[in-house]
This record gives C-alpha cells, structure tokens and sequence, in this order.
C-alpha cells in the first residue's frame, strides 16, 4: 500500500513539474514589450573591456586571429 501511494505522489509531481515548465515555452513577447531588448544594457559588446578580454581568450584558445566569423580553426585548412 505504501510503495502504491509512493508512486502516486510521484507521478502527480512529476506531473505538475511538466505542466509548469511546458507553460513557459508557450509565452509570446509583445510588440510593445520588445522595446526592452533593444535597451543598451542588453547589448553583449556594452563593456569594451569585456568583450576585448573575452575575445582575447576565445582566439588564445582557439589558436586563430580575426573574426568570429572566419571560417577554420587557425590550422591554415580554408
């Protein structure tokens, strides 16, 4: 009776858990909302200092200079 019960109360939980995180998936940013993403806060390159230290890291790691858009890893393959 008890290990019944047990699973049960599992089985609800579990799916109370789905039916909350499943309603997050479902949320539509407004038009009149979307003016907070283009705020400066929001920008990834909005501290210089950051970014340059960020990317000096990235290209150290990779072994590869210039953009994050150059195809390759730096092997000299493209």
């Amino acid at each position: 009776m008890k290990n019944t019960l047990k699973v049960l109360v599992l089985a609800l939980l579990g799916g109370l858990v789905a039916a909350v995180s499943s309603g997050c998936a479902t949320v539509k940013v407004q038009p009149w909302e979307r003016a907070a993403f283009t705020d400066y806060s929001m920008r990834p390159d909005r501290d210089p200092l950051a970014t340059m230290s960020g990317e000096h890291t990235y290209f150290s790691r990779e072994s590869a200079t210039g953009g994050r858009g150059v195809g390759g890893s730096g092997c000299g393959c493209n």
